[in-house]
């Protein structure tokens, strides 16, 4: 038997806690977008994460000049993963209902396992598929069985309920999308580059609405604890799990990545959990249990019969 080699072990633990940082800023951005405006608190993100790897984006001597198609495929990172996604699941879930958000959410492994295989020729295996089907299962039943909580809402009428469904799923499309084209430019770029490189492409097309937003803003309404979550939310969303992502890509095929994004709604819910005081039922029990058995699968070491 092979087994995983160190570095392949770090790359595991760093997309499995890139997602889990996403689920937690994605549960405690609640309070950040009851506060400030949502283009302008993407704007914020952008700015602060920019100034934080300001010399990140400084070009190394080892790295050959960015081609046409890597110099595109920066733009779409950015603008799939970073612009469109967080556009599509804010205004998607305040059209829909928390139970449909969540059950769309479970596609995003099988999603990013099609797109890896047809964009990017990956051999998906049977085990593969196995986990990705474990992960949308178990994501599915942490749909239905979402908490009573303090931030349940109301479902919306049949009238908005289709656009909002058809929303997340463009998130799961940009979620798919930047983990495919994360793992094509760690081939051509590092990943404290790509970091800088996409959140500065995000600033940037953000900012005429932060602008706006701005104008129209009274800053003095923001509390202090407003402010600090806002920094960690920028430094998260912009730097840490950017960084993680690509770090995790550089040795593990995209397909395979693309199952540790169970982690991320799983992360949201274990948030809202144990931060947010909902309860936590034998169904949700059930969805833990089969999400974790999806990255087992993903990542136990592969059999081999020849040589050793």
């Amino acid at each position: 038997m092979n087994h995983a080699s160190p570095r392949r072990a770090v790359a595991y633990g760093c997309l499995a806690l890139s997602m889990s940082l996403v689920g937690s800023y994605v549960a405690l951005s609640k309070p950040l977008a009851a506060a400030i405006p949502v283009f302008l608190l993407a704007w914020l993100r952008f700015g602060i994460g920019g100034v934080a790897m300001l010399h990140w984006l400084r070009k190394p001597a080892d790295e050959p000049p960015m081609t046409r198609q890597t110099r595109r495929l920066v733009f779409l990172e950015s603008f799939l993963g970073n612009f469109l996604f967080s556009i599509c699941m804010l205004f998607g879930v305040s059209l829909t209902s928390a139970v449909s958000a969540g059950v769309i959410m479970a596609s995003i492994p099988a999603v990013v396992a099609l797109l890896s295989w047809v964009f990017l020729r990956e051999h998906i295996s049977a085990r593969v598929w196995g986990a990705v089907a474990c992960a949308g299962m178990g994501i599915g039943l942490l749909g239905l069985a979402r908490p009573d909580g303090t931030h349940g809402s109301p479902v919306p009428d049949g009238g908005t309920a289709w656009l909002g469904n058809l929303l997340v799923f463009g998130a799961v499309l940009c979620e798919a999308s930047y983990a495919v084209i994360g793992k094509k430019l760690t081939g051509a770029l590092g990943p404290r580059r790509i970091t800088a490189l996409i959140n500065l492409w995000g600033f940037t097309l953000v900012t005429p609405f932060g602008l706006y937003a701005a104008w129209h803003f009274d800053f003095g309404t923001v509390t202090t604890g407003i402010w600090l979550l806002l920094l960690f939310y920028s430094l998260a969303a912009s730097v840490w799990t950017v960084w993680l992502w690509m770090t995790g890509l550089k040795s593990v095929p995209a397909s395979q990545g693309g199952v540790f994004t169970v982690m991320l709604p799983v992360s949201a819910a274990v948030v809202g959990i144990f931060v947010l005081g909902e309860r936590l039922s034998a169904l949700q029990l059930l969805a833990f249990g089969l999400a974790l058995v999806g990255v087992v699968l993903a990542t136990l070491p592969i059999r081999s019969v020849g040589p050793r």
